[in-house]
């Protein structure tokens, strides 16, 4: 069973009002770190760059508005899988991408099937894991929870 969840989606760069280029972004989820999601940004001539944050803060953007700090997540419009802008902030310097909002749900869809919404804690333990608990359970322990 895989423990990761990968995929590369094209996001387009908002520079300012006048420009703007797409740039191909890797996302990924790892069962080992299960409340985040691992954008890495692509940009022409420059290292990739890796941002890291809440998988929920993600989920919540496709809806509305939300994040503080450092990442700001929000739908474009009222309609149903709208685009989606994300803002990167360090300091005063700061970077907004704009994404279909579908690809981002397909992502979270295939997370979530990894890692249910909700149950992190137990993935993130691994007493809890399928493996400890079927181990416990055939060693005949009778709490197996």
């Amino acid at each position: 069973m895989r423990d990761t969840v990968q995929a590369e989606v094209t996001m387009t760069f908002l520079v300012s009002e006048e420009l703007s280029f797409r740039i191909p972004v890797n996302l990924g989820y790892d069962k080992a770190d299960p409340y985040a999601v691992r954008f890495t940004f692509h940009l022409p001539g420059d290292a990739p760059v890796s941002w890291a944050f809440a998988r929920e803060l993600l989920l919540d953007g496709l809806c509305g508005p939300i994040g503080e700090g450092d990442v700001h997540i929000c739908p474009t419009g009222p309609d149903e899988l709208s685009d989606v802008l994300i803002r990167l902030q360090v300091g005063a310097e700061g970077a907004l991408f704009r994404v279909g909002a579908a690809p981002l749900v397909a992502f979270l869809d295939r997370t979530d099937r990894l890692v249910p919404f909700g149950c992190e804690e137990e993935a993130s333990d691994p007493a809890c894991s399928l493996d400890a608990v079927l181990d416990r359970i055939l060693a005949g322990d009778r709490y197996a929870g």
